[in-house]
């Protein structure tokens, strides 16, 4: 129940721990783990009348499950890649099934015999439920410090889709266990129904996952003018196909019966048809807002996630001293059946796999070590039944609060002993370091940066805003640091292989042509087929010569990759034929863009050789305006000629597209007059609709 007091700490917690985002950084500990000794602190206060207020908020099963997990799950889906998904599945996958369950049974055993040694008769059904809910691990606090430290940007990706897909395999495999446990019936036939229930959640989920993201993706590319809809919907599917997922799971669906779906793995499929095929159906106005927004989201529910951890802690049901010795052997155990599930599964997938796409042994290092355990685990706890009761339990303290007492001391231990030490291992293991592509870019952006700085001070000098002797001591100061990292630009290039530095500006032009595709798409110059197949083409490029093939193949189609893509490219196939009309206006369409996006890498990149000097090599340069000059007379070559065998359609295009380039300019001005305040915001909006 929401009251005055529960809004209060609410509040009040999102305060403080945006200001923690300050003091984590002076203090040089992770975030979330101040979060959590915050929540400690907080924990306490509350015995204090006049901080009593915050017992109030609590965690609950239907918070965590309802709200906050939707939450997390769809930020880190939306935000994934799935191409450089897809190229790791398997890997991911087997760290997300195969590691998990061979977890879970080393827990489960490891824990049971542990305890029965010291006296300690804990039955195996509930050290396996422990194993199950124990095992997940947390992308949020481990992502955050990988960001932070400069982890492999592959190693995050495997990293996050573990963690994505082992939710899943964690709630249900959990739920199954509690159901067994619930019903005393562990035989070979529940064995069986729970095989069977695990695969009808996790294919059940996957199929409602395409089916509700498929729905929503439509619906926002239906509502793509309307900026504030395409955000409300994003927001609407995350929960909507959590809960509705959940419901199915839950009520009678055919002759009386339940299908199993997994919520987790529907809402994680969901969002990432939206983060990836769906993207391009919001309009560009919104989509910025929208990772941001949900950004935010994440950062808001994770931030109270961990306090409320922190409150927790200093509640925990440990009245027997065998409790708190069950917490520390649970730790020990965690964290060496982490290990034990983590090199033989990795080992097997490198026996598998060509040499450049191994798992080196610091990676392995890392998975195991940085599996720290959050909000999942402890929602799996809370969604125990208070009454839950195993026959013979021997302990004063309830199943359920002995687990959660086991979770929470283990989510501590992950957070205050491996979190706090991520950093050290990722130095002493040396995965910060840059790589050779990354060493060049470093040096090209602090000469570009040292440059226009210079730039801008000298025509600041000639206006007179700033003072000629600080004018000269900083143009001095930023003219020796562009001579020097100039310097390390060539030297890199020499020193390493000699085609790193065009393949940095190959990477470079690519980026370009999308920046100015998007603005093309913005502007309704390019329809959403043209958009993604010129975008799919371009990503394949960047793919291609970031792994050093230097030479891709320039008219990729759709490949299995990008699964959503191609998923939709076949079942437009089956549902919509096109006409000739259609065909030839996307060609017209796409041979215009190709020629516009061109010229614009040409014209950036001519301005940066005169303007930049000795940045970049000059026959790195001119490899690339020669390539793209070759691109433009190309594109404009196959246009003309389209052009010229339908002149008719071709007139309607040109005027039609050049009716948007007009209307895109009108939007620029009106903007402009309404930041300069020369109209009102009423007249804004009524300007605005008409243009529209």
């Amino acid at each position: 129940m929401i009251t005055i007091e529960t809004t209060l700490a609410i509040f009040i917690m999102l305060g403080i721990s945006s200001l923690a985002l300050f003091w984590a950084k002076r203090m040089h500990v992770p975030h979330t783990v101040l979060l959590v000794i915050i929540g400690i602190g907080l924990g306490f206060l509350t015995h204090v009348p006049a901080f009593g207020f915050f017992g109030e908020f609590t965690l609950t099963p239907e918070l965590l499950f309802y709200l906050f997990l939707p939450t997390l799950i769809f930020e880190s889906a939306y935000h994934m890649n799935i191409r450089k998904l897809v190229a790791d599945k398997s890997i991911v996958l087997m760290l997300a099934i195969g590691s998990f369950l061979l977890s879970t049974i080393l827990i489960a055993g490891a824990l049971h015999f542990a305890l029965l040694l010291l006296g300690i008769d804990i039955p195996l059904s509930i050290t396996f439920l422990f194993g199950a809910l124990i095992s997940a691990t947390d992308p949020v606090a481990v992502l955050a410090l990988f960001k932070e430290f400069g982890a492999p940007r592959r190693l995050s990706l495997i990293f996050e889709g573990e963690s994505l897909f082992n939710d899943a395999t964690a709630v249900a495999v959990f739920l199954i266990t509690l159901e067994a446990i619930n019903s005393n019936a562990v035989s070979l036939m529940t064995s069986v129904e729970g095989v069977l229930t695990f695969a009808s959640m996790l294919i059940g989920g996957v199929l409602f996952g395409l089916l509700i993201g498929g729905l929503f993706a439509v619906l926002v590319g239906t509502a793509r003018e309307s900026e504030v809809a395409s955000i409300t919907l994003t927001v609407v599917l995350a929960h909507i196909t959590f809960i509705l997922a959940e419901l199915i799971s839950t009520q009678p669906i055919i002759f009386g019966t339940t299908i199993a779906i997994s919520p987790i793995i529907s809402t994680t499929v969901a969002s990432l048809l939206m983060g990836n095929y769906g993207r391009a159906k919001i309009h560009p106005r919104a989509e910025k807002f929208v990772s941001e927004l949900w950004e935010q989201f994440a950062f808001m529910a994770n931030s109270l996630v961990f306090i409320l951890i922190g409150i927790l802690m200093t509640q925990l049901p440990v009245s027997e001293p065998v409790v708190l010795l069950s917490i520390v052997v649970a730790i020990i155990i965690v964290a060496i059946s982490r290990a034990a599930s983590i090199y033989p599964v990795v080992g097997l997938y490198n026996l598998s796999r060509k040499t450049t796409k191994n798992i080196p042994l610091a990676w392995q290092h890392l998975l195991a070590w940085g599996s720290l355990r959050g909000a999942l685990a402890v929602t799996m706890v809370l969604i125990i039944p208070d009454d839950f009761m195993v026959n013979n339990w021997p302990l004063q303290t309830s199943p359920k609060d002995f687990l959660l007492a086991l979770t929470i001391g283990c989510i501590g231990a992950t957070l205050f002993l491996k979190a706090t030490t991520i950093k050290a291992f990722i130095q002493r293991f040396k995965l910060d370091a840059l790589t050779e592509v990354e060493e060049i870019e470093y040096q090209e952006a602090q000469a570009l940066i040292h440059h226009h700085v210079t730039r801008r001070l000298e025509k600041y000098q000639d206006r007179g805003y700033i003072n000629p002797e600080v004018a000269s001591k900083l143009l001095g100061e930023h003219s020796v640091a562009f001579v020097q990292a100039c310097k390390e630009v060539a030297h890199l290039s020499t020193t390493n292989r000699e085609d790193l530095a065009f393949r940095v500006l190959r990477m470079f032009a690519i980026g370009v042509e999308k920046r100015h595709l998007k603005n093309l798409y913005h502007h309704n110059e390019v329809t959403e087929p043209v958009y993604r197949n010129i975008s799919n083409k371009l990503q394949h490029q960047l793919e291609e010569i970031d792994s050093g093939n230097l030479a891709p193949d320039l008219a990729v189609p759709v490949d299995s990759k990008d699964v959503f893509e191609y998923l939709a490219s076949k079942i437009r196939k089956v549902i919509r034929k096109k006409t000739q009309e259609q065909i030839i206006t996307e060609k017209y369409m796409y041979y215009r863009a190709q020629t516009i996006i061109s010229r614009k890498v040409l014209k950036e990149f001519t301005e940066l050789k005169h303007a930049s000097g000795s940045i970049f090599t000059d026959e790195a340069v001119s490899h690339v305006i020669d390539l793209y000059t070759s691109f433009k007379e190309n594109s404009f070559k196959k246009l003309s000629e389209l052009a010229e065998n339908n002149p008719k359609l071709s007139s309607h295009l040109t005027l039609s597209l050049a009716k948007h380039g007009v209307h895109a300019i009108e939007e620029s001005v009106l903007e402009d007059i309404v930041k300069k305040e020369l109209i009102s915001q009423k007249l804004f909006i009524t300007l605005r609709d008409e243009l529209r």
